[in-house]
């Protein structure tokens, strides 16, 4: 870190970046933006006029060969970020990328390899992690505190007009690499997936309802099967108007926790009922960017502190590897009619 403090270059300013550029201005007090850097001029001027120090610049290198950078925090569309990841990672600065690593696990798995081996800091847009309510159900599960967990269910039952798919690109497996699992559901599939685990096989149907026109899938309908015995159900869609509020639910011998819209209740068998967080807006209706900032703003406070003092970040690149493996596995369940085993040594 420099002398004046963590030194942040933003990559890419279209529609996803406007919770970043919150977050980056109620973080001012510890970093600096010095360059966004975009293919469109206006967007990237319109980023950095609230950005004091901000200069904007159409060209990457110049970004990469400024000194005083210790950070990338790279928003472009997936189908970019092996190839700006590798750029940022040569040029030995830290990074922070938006959710998802990259549109194939194969691609995902290399941009991680790269970060690695220039041992960098590099972490995903994973803000579901930092909730208040997240973070004390895992210190729950971490604790046996609801004792052998036998049943879970994730439902994300959002809502998206036909407009928005028909923004050229999305919902497609070139530049989002894929539907409802890669784009909206993630978030969702991450967090559970940080609270209990991988499984070890799914089956799953994955399909595009007659609400939209798109090449991929907007509704999904799956199991997912532990070695413990485990089992747990999944609904996800972009076609359940007007779109309501994803919910994590994970039953255990003690009690039971019910996650959802950023709130936590849990209901022991003994009686006694533990609430933690508060419900909030997660943009799950036909305004995707209808949520707040807060929690991007822990992702990227949470990425400074790493960076700055070598620390794992919440959301490590190298751990956002496993909700790729797990939407393989789904989608390959649904192509093939039949249970796939989560495989962490796949590479599609």
């Amino acid at each position: 870190m420099n002398e004046t403090g963590f030194n942040i270059a933003v990559v890419g300013a279209g529609m996803a970046s406007a919770p970043h550029l919150a977050s980056l201005l109620a973080l001012q007090d510890r970093a600096t933006v010095r360059h966004v850097v975009a293919r469109s001029e206006e967007r990237a001027g319109a980023f950095a006029r609230r950005l004091p120090h901000a200069r904007v610049t159409l060209d990457l290198d110049t970004a990469l060969a400024d000194e005083h950078v210790d950070g990338v925090l790279l928003l472009t569309p997936p189908n970019t970020h092996l190839e700006l990841g590798a750029r940022i990672a040569a040029a030995g600065k830290h990074l922070l990328v938006e959710k998802p690593i990259d549109v194939t696990t194969s691609r995902a798995r290399e941009l991680v390899a790269l970060c690695d081996a220039r041992g960098i800091v590099a972490a995903a847009v994973l803000q579901h992690r930092t909730r208040d309510a997240s973070r004390k159900l895992r210190e729950l599960l971490d604790a046996r505190a609801l004792g052998e967990i036998h049943s879970a269910s994730i439902a994300v039952p959002w809502w998206r007009p036909q407009s928005y798919y028909d923004e050229p690109g999305r919902g497609t497996l070139a530049r989002d690499g894929g539907g409802v699992l890669m784009t909206q559901a993630i978030h969702t599939l991450d967090l559970f997936l940080w609270l209990v685990g991988l499984p070890d096989d799914v089956f799953c149907y994955a399909i595009t309802s007659r609400a939209h026109r798109m090449e991929c899938e907007d509704t999904v309908a799956g199991v997912m099967k532990y070695r413990n015995g485990c089992v747990a159900s999944l609904h996800a869609s972009t076609a359940i108007f007007p779109g309501f509020p994803e919910r994590i639910e994970i039953s255990g011998s003690k009690g039971s926790a019910t996650l959802g819209g950023g709130r936590l209740i849990v209901q022991y068998m003994d009686g006694a009922v533990l609430e933690e967080g508060e419900t909030a807006s997660l943009g799950s209706g036909a305004n995707p960017m209808a949520f707040s900032h807060h929690a991007h703003q822990a992702v990227i406070d949470n990425f400074i502190e790493a960076a700055t003092h070598g620390a794992e970040p919440v959301a490590s690149l190298r751990s956002a590897l496993d909700v790729h493996l797990l939407i393989d596995a789904l989608i390959a369940s649904s192509a093939n009619y039949r249970p796939m085993p989560v495989n962490p040594g796949s590479s599609s």
